[in-house]
């Protein structure tokens, strides 16, 4: 059993320098898909006692492949083995919460960013709430996915409700399923939430998604107060702005606006819509819907 098992390990090294190796040759790569078991009971059995080796190994490459894609130019398929390689990952150690966890973010974050798949992020997460029912980390991150990437108000609230039921949660769960319930989704909030997590978690990545959230959201505030100035210009010319310079001119505005990340906003001279470059690394701004009331 022992030599079966170092010989398992083996084999899997040699894979994984075979794919670290097509990931930087430069000719045609073998298709990933082919590398891979997709069922998490096959994995188990062939894993005998390594499991939890396989584990970290399966993370690893979820990691790499999450990175990967972030930086291809947009095409159909990006993302494609993210959620069979995080379930792979939780079926080798059903109570590794950071791929739970992150794994979830990567697949919520949307597209091009992430995986713009929302249903998978829960569908993981509820995985991990069978294996571990009392962690009330995984309830509130069910109930953020659908406040956050789902817009529906009314599951996010249930979900930090049932959070705040489960053994050691933070009194603040409760406050953001009774701040859902009645506001929805409106911006303020967004911030509450987003600071909290900003200040509570450990981990650096999601520190910085915080980060990142609440300058979105910041921007979101100035882009509706360029919308009024625009329209004010609107008013006194009888016609729409094509430029920020004309905007100035006008005495509008003192300089060309910037977003909290310090890139231009852009002003499209034909619809007249203000927006974050697609160069900011505030880009793609969260969309917004009108808040659902109970």
């Amino acid at each position: 059993m022992y030599v079966a098992g170092i010989g398992l390990l083996v084999s899997v090294a040699v894979v994984l320098q075979m794919m670290r190796e097509r990931t930087y040759a430069d000719g045609p790569a073998v298709p990933d898909e082919v590398l891979y078991i997709d069922s998490g009971p096959v994995i188990e059995r062939v894993a005998l006692s390594y499991k939890t080796v396989l584990a970290d190994l399966y993370w690893i490459r979820a990691l790499q492949h999450y990175g990967r894609e972030r930086l291809k130019p947009d095409s159909t398929g990006r993302f494609a083995l993210l959620y069979p390689l995080l379930n792979l990952t939780t079926s080798l150690d059903p109570r590794f919460t950071l791929a739970y966890r992150f794994g979830a973010i990567f697949l919520a974050e949307p597209y091009p960013g992430g995986a713009g798949k929302p249903e998978l992020a829960i569908r993981l997460l509820e995985k991990g709430i069978r294996t571990t029912p009392a962690k009330w980390e995984y309830y509130h991150d069910v109930g953020f996915v659908y406040f956050w990437n789902l817009h529906d108000y009314l599951k996010g609230a249930d979900w930090f409700r049932r959070g705040s039921e489960q053994p050691g949660s933070p009194w603040w769960l409760r406050t953001y399923a009774a701040a859902m319930m009645a506001k929805g989704g409106d911006r303020q909030t967004a911030r509450v939430i987003w600071r909290n997590i900003l200040s509570t978690s450990e981990g650096a990545w999601i520190k910085e998604t915080a980060r990142k959230r609440l300058l979105q959201l910041d921007a979101l505030d100035q882009i509706d107060r360029l919308r009024q100035i625009r329209d004010e210009f609107h008013r006194r010319k009888g016609r729409s702005p094509e430029s920020w310079e004309q905007i100035i001119a006008a005495g509008l505005l003192g300089d060309v606006p910037v977003d909290p990340a310090g890139t231009p906003y852009t002003l499209n001279f034909a619809t007249g819509e203000i927006a974050v470059s697609g160069y900011s690394p505030l880009h793609p701004l969260p969309l917004e819907t009108i808040p659902v009331q109970p």
